[in-house]
């Protein structure tokens, strides 16, 4: 058996995994749901993306955790590297969920499409407090467009502004790359928050950056914990597996 630990992606907190969580303990694993600092309704949005790490490193040694999986979704994709280089011998194996996989010196702005870039430098800068509230037609067509409107309203209310400056802090990656950890990519194949292809997709864009990885499919869309958790959380346990 193993024992995951999930990361977020921008806007959710750590409730996200609940389901996931359930369904992997359920078959006899160990799962973890960490926040990451600065997200959830009631964080300090004043966090920059070294202390967004760090509180990951901090929730997996203060819990003694070893030989783990360590997922990141999306925008945590670029949390995990970063955790990875902070903590090697903890890891297992990295899985990357529809993941950004940034290059040494990028920031995940960086690697936006140009209409993307133009969105979030508005939100961020109409706010009181350099954060960005998820539009929410983006979220119901982009993001969850493989659940009825429902499901697309209720996940929405448990969103929370999101932190910018950990979107536009630049990386540096080399430790990363140089790291000897396994890793898989596990790709949605409905998910169309990025236009898919090669220019600017999820995959082969992202994922080809990891060098040898173990690639994953499955159907979903970019929110697929919540749309297909128990499907997510077979899929997770594949891509994790020795």
């Amino acid at each position: 058996m193993s024992t995951f630990v999930l990361v977020h992606g921008s806007w959710h907190d750590g409730s996200a995994w609940q389901a996931v969580v359930d369904h992997l303990e359920a078959k006899g694993h160990l799962a973890f749901a960490p926040t990451i600092a600065g997200h959830g309704k009631s964080a300090d949005k004043n966090v920059n993306h070294a202390q967004c790490t760090q509180s990951i490193v901090d929730y997996i040694v203060g819990k003694d955790l070893t030989d783990i999986v360590l997922l990141g979704h999306s925008f945590a994709g670029t949390i995990i590297a970063k955790v990875a280089e902070a903590i090697p011998d903890r890891i297992r194996r990295l899985i990357f969920l529809d993941a950004f996989v940034l290059n040494d010196g990028e920031s995940l702005r960086d690697i936006l499409p140009p209409h993307y870039q133009a969105l979030f430098d508005s939100l961020a800068r109409e706010s009181d407090d350099h954060t960005m509230v998820m539009p929410f037609e983006l979220w119901r067509e982009a993001l969850l467009n493989d659940a009825d409107l429902e499901l697309a309203r209720s996940t929405y209310a448990r969103l929370s502004p999101e932190p910018y400056q950990p979107w536009i802090d630049k990386l540096d990656l080399k430790q990363f790359y140089s790291l000897p950890i396994p890793k898989s990519y596990l790709y949605c194949t409905e998910d169309n928050v990025l236009p898919q292809g090669e220019q600017w997709g999820w995959h082969p864009r992202m994922s080809n950056r990891l060098g040898l990885f173990r690639l994953v499919q499955m159907p979903g869309s970019h929110e697929v914990m919540f749309s297909n958790p128990v499907g997510l959380a077979e899929k997770i346990i594949v891509a994790g597996r020795d």
